[in-house]
């Protein structure tokens, strides 16, 4: 089947990766999978397109897995030979009045948040097919939070030359310093999701850069994304978008042409490439 496209989206049982399935299933011209964690509640997604008369298939992946990762990689390699696109959109958020540690929250967040989606880079990137597209589903609170780093921070995080080994030493520091409750000292911001989605704005960047020097005439498209304050279990019922509206970017960025020689390794929001 190694000439049927196909696009994978990541933590799409529910919410922005549910709708950006969606929106996929009635534009991709190929395979659409959906996967979550939880086997029953990813069949129970499926079931639900398929009353809407749309075909995605259902693949289970936990991307704090390696396993479940690698068993996905497997998959796609055997039965497509590759992948078309892949969005990158699983994530987890504590609520603001959760009263779990600080330095508890930072460790999960960060574990699924950065560390779980540049696993699933790892071992997904080296398939994506020329003219592919990557998608990684940030936040406009990745900006504000690099707002509150201090300026040495920023200068890192905002460095075109920041390597990938250097970009997880950052984020595992991260977590350190919360846990010896010194985050603030060594010039953090009070935000464990604002740090996460910082790490994932900036390994887009890097994995932009790295596509460029050595898979250069692949013509592969890779962005982070804002999909904007988006009514989900995470940011809650007053949001200001729908679940549909919030997959717009996403969509926009998954689907663009294949003659399309940009965006690449920007941060977008309601389509629109932003300063980082």
């Amino acid at each position: 089947m190694s000439n049927v496209p196909v696009a994978v989206v990541t933590g799409s049982n529910k919410g922005i990766g549910f709708a950006i399935v969606r929106a996929l299933c009635k534009q991709f011209p190929g395979d659409v999978y959906l996967t979550a964690r939880d086997r029953s509640r990813g069949q129970e997604a499926e079931a639900k397109l398929q009353e809407e008369g749309l075909h995605a298939l259902f693949h289970q992946l936990d991307i704090d897995d390696l396993q479940s990762i690698r068993a996905l990689r497997d998959f796609l390699k055997e039965k497509y030979g590759g992948l078309n696109v892949l969005v990158n959109n699983a994530g987890i958020a504590f609520k603001v009045h959760d009263t779990t540690p600080f330095a508890i929250q930072a460790e999960v967040t960060l574990k699924t948040n950065f560390f779980g989606t540049r696993n699933v880079c790892t071992e997904l990137l080296p398939l994506v097919k020329p003219y592919g597209k990557v998608v990684n589903v940030s936040s406009m609170v990745s900006s504000s939070a690099l707002g509150g780093c201090s300026r040495e921070l920023q200068q890192k995080f905002r460095s075109d030359t920041i390597t990938e080994e250097e970009l997880v030493e950052l984020m595992t520091k991260f977590v350190e310093d919360t846990k010896k409750s010194v985050h603030e000292k060594e010039g953090w911001p009070n935000t464990a999701y604002g740090v996460s989605k910082i790490g994932v704005t900036v390994l887009s960047r890097i994995q932009a850069r790295m596509l460029n020097e050595k898979r250069k005439g692949d013509h592969i498209l890779l962005n982070a994304c804002c999909p904007g304050w988006v009514r989900t279990d995470m940011a809650g019922p007053k949001a200001t978008k729908s679940p549909d509206e919030g997959a717009e970017t996403p969509v926009y960025l998954a689907l663009l042409p294949s003659d399309a020689d940009g965006p690449h390794g920007q941060f977008l929001s309601n389509k629109t490439v932003r300063t980082w």
